[in-house]
Formats: C-alpha cells, sequence, structure tokens
C-alpha cells in the first residue's frame, strides 16, 4: 500500500513506484479522500480534516481490498505520519513500514522547514514573511517564493519531471485538504493537523521500519533520528543525491533499497 504525501497532492508523483511491482508484486496506489479523482468536499471545514479521517480511511480500503494479511505500507511524507498511525492500531497483518522524508511530529518538521527557509536568500525570506503577515499567501509572489525552497529541498531536478509538477499542482486545483490540515505551506502550518506527534508511542509500533530520506531532504536527518531511536527494528537508508523526492532524483536506487527490504520481510 503506498500512501502519498500532502496532505492533498496525489498519488500520481509516486509514479516511479510502479517498478515496485516488475517482480509480480501488488502494488496500490490511491488517492486518499479530497485528493485527485476520490471524493471531494470542498465545503468541510478544517474539524473535518483529521488524521484520523484519514487512518479509518485506509482501514476501510483495506478491508474492501480483502487485505488483511501479509501485507506493507511506504508513506512517503504525509504518507509516512499516516503510515505510523496505521501502524500503532496494530492491524494483525502489517509486515513492514517503509517511513519515506518523514518525521515524527508535525511540529518538529515544521520548524525543520522554519530553519531551512532561514538559509534562503535575504530577499526570498522578506517576501515569504510580508505575504504572511498580510495574509496574502495567495499572492503570485509567495508562490515563487516557496518555489525556491521546493528546488532546494522538495526535487532538485531541472526541469522537474512532469509527474511531479502533475501530482503536486493538484493541491491548487483543490486546496482543501492541503489548507485545512497544513495551512498556505511547509514552513506556515497552522492547520488541524499542526498538533499532531507519534514521538511519545512510537515505541508502539512493532513491525520493521525502514526510514528514507535524501542528503538534502526537507525532512532533515535530525529529524529521521527520531523515528530511528524510537521505533524498535527500524533502519535507515540516505539517498546521498536526493532531496524529498528520491524515487525521481534516484530512482534505481531508490527501488532496489525498498525491494530488497519488501522481499525481506514478506
Amino acid at each position: 500500500m503506498l500512501l502519498h504525501g500532502g496532505p492533498g497532492a496525489t498519488h500520481d508523483y509516486l509514479s516511479p513506484l510502479r517498478e515496485l511491482a516488475s517482480g509480480g508484486r501488488a502494488v496500490v496506489f490511491y488517492g486518499q479522500l479530497g485528493n485527485g479523482r476520490s471524493t471531494h468536499l470542498p465545503s468541510r471545514g478544517a474539524d473535518f480534516w483529521t488524521v484520523q479521517l484519514f487512518v479509518e480511511e485506509l482501514a476501510n480500503l483495506l478491508g474492501h481490498l480483502g487485505i488483511t494479511d501479509r501485507y506493507q505500507v511506504l508513506g512517503q511524507s504525509w504518507g509516512g505520519f499516516l503510515a505510523q498511525e496505521h501502524a500503532l492500531t496494530q492491524p494483525p497483518g502489517l509486515l513492514s513500514l517503509v517511513l519515506s522524508n518523514s518525521a515524527a511530529s508535525y511540529a518538529a518538521f515544521s520548524a525543520e522547514a522554519v530553519r531551512l527557509c532561514a538559509e534562503l536568500p535575504a530577499e526570498v525570506r522578506a517576501t515569504l514573511d510580508r505575504h504572511q503577515t498580510a495574509g496574502t499567501t495567495s499572492d503570485p509572489g509567495y508562490t515563487a517564493a516557496c518555489e525556491v525552497l521546493n528546488r532546494r529541498h522538495l526535487c532538485r531536478l531541472d526541469p522537474w519531471p512532469q509527474g511531479v509538477s502533475d501530482g503536486l499542482a493538484q493541491i491548487d486545483v483543490d486546496p482543501t485538504v492541503y489548507h485545512s490540515m497544513n495551512g498556505p505551506s511547509e514552513f506556515h502550518v497552522i492547520g488541524s493537523a499542526k498538533e499532531w506527534p507519534a514521538e511519545d508511542r512510537l515505541g508502539e509500533i512493532g513491525v520493521p521500519t525502514l526510514v528514507l530520506s535524501g542528503r538534502f531532504d526537507e525532512a532533515t536527518p535530525s529529524l529521521q533520528e527520531t523515528l530511528l531511536k524510537d521505533i524498535p527494528g527500524s533502519r535507515q537508508v540516505t539517498f546521498e543525491e536526493s532531496s524529498r523526492m528520491s524515487f525521481w532524483e534516484e530512482p534505481a536506487a531508490y527501488t532496489a533499497v525498498v525491494s530488497e527490504w519488501l522481499r525481506g520481510h514478506d
């Protein structure tokens, strides 16, 4: 089961992970509620869009597909948060987790994003601060300033692969989920999920866990340390030429690492 990020993107940007099926493994992509080709509910407020909602949706989907034993979950970015929550429900059929470019809390992730912003050029920081203070984060100038960070820490390929552009563009097509749960940007988190933590519960994750990130990842090494320290049986791989989209930036290496992990825990 592949859990996409956002919250509010679509599974399309994960398309290189189709390669995981090349040996005959069933690989399931799905668009989470409110995203892509799933049902959209733009009239719902932030109190509706909760982490628990997506935990229940995943459980419902697994049941609908008859996936009750011998399955593994890969969650990327926000999908990694969701994967942790799923594992914490102690599903009996879950064999292992892959937490890709993720963190153990929204607050910690946001703090690292803010720190990375401080390293941006002064004029970019000024633009971000001005629009966040004025509440004009829909202004094209704010979007352009966010792109500077994204090109450093989200995907360092130039130009971006079409799959990355298409998948993330869906956030703007219907920003309901992203704005309700996250906010206008990765480093200005004001949505319903801003207080989500798993740090105090990581020891309850009872399956082997692979923690993946890129050297230039927005989910920085300090965020991965918490996951590795507190999840029993966890292992880390860092992709040295990647930011947050290692499956695009180093696709062969990423697929090889994940495929080996999945085979080892079948």
